[in-house]
């Protein structure tokens, strides 16, 4: 049975997010990813496998070693579902600039 889980949930997490940054530069076996924290090798390993079960990043087998790297396309999806937001802000932020606008040349 697979578990799916939540990407927002799983990106909540600042060790989730700094393994995503590690692995988005290159991928890298999970040794390679627990050198970067001070935590045990089987508490990144959790990390790692909440990661995989929501999409985030792929294992890929070379030899003996299983490398894990970012799922381009799953953050893409966080990217789009964002943009919506992106532009009612932007709006928001240029009502309010031409507010403080008025504001300074009334003074």
């Amino acid at each position: 049975m697979e578990v799916r889980r939540d990407i927002f949930q799983a990106i909540a997490d600042p060790t989730r997010r700094a393994i995503i940054t590690l692995v988005a530069l290159q991928a890298m076996t999970p040794n390679g990813i627990a050198k970067h924290f001070d935590s045990t090798r089987q508490a990144v390993s959790k990390h790692l496998r909440i990661l995989t079960e929501c999409g985030l990043i792929t294992q890929n087998q070379q030899g003996r070693e299983i490398y894990y790297q970012l799922e381009v396309n799953k953050m893409k999806e966080i990217d789009n579902w964002l943009n919506q937001f992106r532009a009612i802000w932007e709006s928001r932020f240029n009502q309010l600039d031409e507010v403080l606008l008025t504001i300074k040349n009334i003074k």
